[in-house]
């Protein structure tokens, strides 16, 4: 990587804290730019430079890497994706780039942005790159394996988490025996798998991959320990991920809480 100093969008969770440590660990000096209300605020103990923006002020968001002659940036976080709806406060640039986007969707909305970056001679890289122990692995990652019926499930669910991923829907199916009881769309993976035990009792399973066709640089899959918490709350008792392609963070905590209580995480293999 030539460039000396790498930029960060940054939204909420761990993800835009690890990816600054690493990146200085490489020698890298690292400017953030910091959703109010999103982004954890430890994060200004983790970079070169900080500026706050709300969520859809973009022109603030690319003056600031300009400023700082950042000519690559990473995206690392959540955003919230109901905020679109109550909480964005656009500057010029923002309102230009909304109006570009067809449909109001994630890939949609991520490829504006990388779009107007690139228009600013700023290029996109992988959130990962870094990062790769976070990519989940494959093969069965818990010591607990899924019984003959949730291997059913599994397939069933893969076969429905790429319809929605293709018509850019979520990333996230719930199911049992077959059927399907919750489909994540802008309430995001969590309250998917609450609504998915209250629907379908214990023993669900939970499956999570990326889009078919998804520009991997940004909006992969993301679970951890707080999915595998909120499974136990749901009496969710199998996660699928996809291998290669997803974060799995916190990874040694998570999988053993998963064995605790008897849920089996994998990951999955899929062809190209």
């Amino acid at each position: 990587m030539a460039a000396r100093s790498i930029g960060i969008v940054a939204g909420g969770g761990q993800f835009p804290i690890l990816a600054a440590r690493a990146a200085k660990k490489q020698g890298l000096s690292v400017f953030a730019v910091a959703h109010r209300d999103e982004t954890d605020p430890a994060i200004a103990t983790e970079v070169h430079a900080l500026k706050w923006v709300h969520l859809g002020q973009l022109g603030k968001l690319i003056g600031f890497f300009r400023k700082n002659n950042v000519s690559q940036v990473m995206f690392a976080g959540t955003i919230t994706k109901k905020r679109i709806f109550r909480d964005v406060r656009p500057d010029i640039r923002g309102m230009v780039a909304w109006r570009r986007i067809k449909a109001r969707l994630d890939d949609g909305i991520l490829r504006a942005v990388a779009d107007e970056l690139a228009r600013d001679g700023i290029t996109v890289v992988p959130s990962t790159l870094f990062l790769q122990d976070l990519v989940t692995p494959p093969g069965i990652l818990t010591r607990t394996t899924p019984d003959d019926a949730q291997q059913q499930d599994i397939e069933f669910g893969l076969g429905l988490a790429r319809e929605i991923g293709r018509l850019d829907i979520g990333q996230c199916v719930v199911v049992k025996d077959r059927a399907v009881i919750a489909v994540e769309a802008i309430e995001g993976t969590d309250r998917t798998i609450l609504r998915g035990g209250e629907l379908g009792g214990p023993g669900t399973v939970v499956v999570k991959i990326c889009k078919p066709g998804q520009d991997t640089r940004f909006d992969l899959p993301a679970t951890g320990l707080g999915t595998i918490e909120t499974m136990i709350e749901a009496g969710a008792s199998c996660l699928a991920l996809e291998a290669g392609r997803s974060l799995l963070f916190d990874r040694e905590k998570a999988l053993e809480l998963a064995d605790r209580h008897k849920i089996a995480v994998i990951g999955l293999e899929q062809p190209d």
